[in-house]
């Protein structure tokens, strides 16, 4: 069974929730999936993992600026290369997402075109349209 990791850094719970909302879908749709904030992570799950999900909540300057916090970057910066995995990040926000996930891309270690899919969501719940690009991250 092919198996998926899932690492959010959470503010006030919305990300948390997008996580394991995501989480619940790839168990539905037979992966072995892992969830862990970027508090709890266990390196070795990485190295299990044929796709690797990260999430944050994007902070900034409501419509502008937009960026992932400071300890979300650190965490990111210190992951292994992620080369040879599927990646997706993911973010959940207030008013727009911006420039959100190209600042994610600068940090998180692997050639940013190997970044396979992009999710966002203002309340954590999965739409159908973030189910249908699910699916396609899947194959």
């Amino acid at each position: 069974m092919k198996k998926a990791l899932i690492l959010y850094n959470s503010k006030t719970g919305t990300t948390k929730r997008f996580a394991l909302e995501i989480a619940e879908f790839l168990k539905k749709n037979n992966l072995d999936t892992t969830v862990a904030s970027i508090f709890e992570f266990d390196s070795a799950d990485i190295g299990n993992s044929e796709y690797v999900l990260l999430g944050c909540w994007t902070s900034g300057l409501m419509i502008f600026l937009q960026h992932p916090e400071r300890v979300w970057v650190e965490f990111s910066e210190q992951l292994p290369d992620l080369g040879g995995k599927k990646i997706g990040l993911f973010t959940t926000y207030t008013i727009a997402t911006g420039s959100m996930f190209k600042q994610m891309k600068k940090h998180v270690q692997c050639n940013p075109n190997n970044i396979a899919m992009e999710l966002k969501s203002r309340n954590g719940e999965l739409t159908e349209p973030i189910r249908k690009r699910l699916l396609e991250f899947l194959l």
